[in-house]
């Protein structure tokens, strides 16, 4: 059975969407709304890694159920470095990399929650079916957030 590497990929797939978020609020913390839903949405993706991990057992995977997600000192100052040197663009156009970078990772992950789901049917495992249902949707409306804010955004950011 292969579902256990899938479950090890999509636990590092929602560990690296929750560190995006965590990244793209500290970024645009001046927007608040940015800020503080993006904040919330990683709550979800908290939530979703520990399903992950419990259910991983299952399957021989030994995940860590709640992984540090906030960004390191280092991470941070790295980061700061390349601002500072001129790797990256406006904050304009940064929020709207980030913001496609958000939506193209929880679109990725949202679909491996339905695959997880169709997987999970098919073994008729209610216990992985149940984590599946639940966070499939919950992985989609954080796509939808991403794309609502983009097309709330672009506009004035690329015509400005």
């Amino acid at each position: 059975m292969r579902l256990g590497p899938v479950l090890r990929e999509l636990h590092r797939s929602e560990v690296g969407l929750a560190h995006k978020l965590l990244q793209v609020s500290e970024r645009h913390k001046v927007d608040h709304e940015i800020y503080h839903v993006a904040r919330d949405l990683v709550g979800w993706s908290r939530s979703h890694i520990a399903g992950i991990a419990r259910i991983g057992g299952d399957y021989g995977q030994d995940l860590d159920p709640a992984p540090r997600l906030e960004l390191g000192l280092a991470e941070r100052a790295r980061e700061k470095g390349s601002e500072l040197l001129g790797r990256h663009h406006t904050p304009e156009l940064l929020l709207l990399e980030d913001l496609r970078t958000v939506y193209m990772e929880a679109s990725g992950v949202a679909m491996d929650w339905l695959l997880i789901a169709q997987a999970a049917q098919g073994l008729r495992h209610r216990d992985l079916l149940e984590v599946a249902e639940k966070c499939q949707p919950q992985t989609t409306r954080q796509a939808t957030w991403a794309q609502a804010k983009l097309k709330e955004t672009a506009t004035q950011i690329l015509v400005s």
